[in-house]
């Protein structure tokens, strides 16, 4: 068995009418950050590429001051599917994508498809690591850990880069061998072996599935924003917020100010 560490950064649409949503594919990946250890936690490959964007053109600022990433940079990078080919490469039947928060894996999936790339070559066993780290750490049911305060609570030396894919990775692989060198006396595949789920990805274009709000998501958003876990408090006043704002309470008419 191999352990398939994975980080993903995203693009996304302007708030301008100049760059709409494309809701088929409403977060578009720009950098694959990838660490592959075998079963012994011994590091035998690694990635990091950067993407250059087809939907989403324009870098959303907000993404740039977050990620440090330019269009610079990803002008003359390798297409995704050209990073794709390099991604399944290192893959086989025995990987599992171990993530720091299963929204990567979901977008990784729905990159995939829509660029009608085959998705059986993706690994369907996956380790939420930041699940994981929170449940050793203790914490309350629902509540996560963010990526920084877990470095620093199992005293992994950083250098203040996170939102960068590749660092993210490495960061989550450290935490990674961490949590499983408390597990004494079994050996890395038996004890991660116990935390392995299988990912289903549904992708139906015919139907429109009823749909609940995936708190795990969005509260995993405002942690990588803030680069904390958030409070019981703040999620509380996320998630009403949520729901204030999806009764469209608050919208107003907007006036046409076109001239002729």
């Amino acid at each position: 068995m191999n352990y398939i560490i994975i980080d993903l950064e995203f693009n996304q649409a302007l708030n301008t009418s100049g760059n709409e949503i494309n809701y088929k594919l409403p977060f578009e990946i720009i950098q694959i950050g990838l660490i592959k250890l075998d079963d012994h936690f011994n590091t035998i490959s690694t990635m990091n590429s950067l993407i250059k964007p087809e939907i989403y053109t324009t870098l959303n600022p907000y993404v740039e001051k977050l990620t440090g990433i330019s269009m610079n940079d990803l002008s003359s990078s390798k297409s995704f599917k050209e990073v794709f080919n390099d991604l399944t490469k290192l893959f086989d039947d025995e990987s599992v994508l171990c993530v720091w928060g299963v929204s990567d894996i979901k977008e990784l999936y729905r990159n995939t498809l829509y660029h009608n790339l085959d998705v059986s070559l993706l690994p369907k066993l996956y380790i939420n690591v930041q699940r994981h780290a929170s449940n050793k750490l203790n914490l309350k049911k629902g509540m996560n850990i963010g990526l920084s305060s877990a470095a620093e609570i199992f005293e992994i030396p950083t250098c203040d880069n996170f939102h960068d894919a590749f660092y993210d990775a490495l960061y989550t692989s450290e935490i990674f061998k961490k949590i499983n060198s408390s597990n004494c006396g079994e050996t890395p595949s038996s004890s991660f072996n116990k935390l392995i789920s299988r990912y289903s990805y549904s992708n139906s274009r015919n139907t429109q599935p009823k749909t609940k709000l995936d708190k795990d998501r969005l509260f995993n958003q405002f942690e990588k924003m803030f680069s904390r876990e958030l409070t019981y408090e703040e999620k509380s006043m996320i998630e009403f917020a949520y729901k204030m704002g999806k009764t469209s309470q608050f919208q107003i008419p907007v006036q046409n100010n076109k001239t002729k």
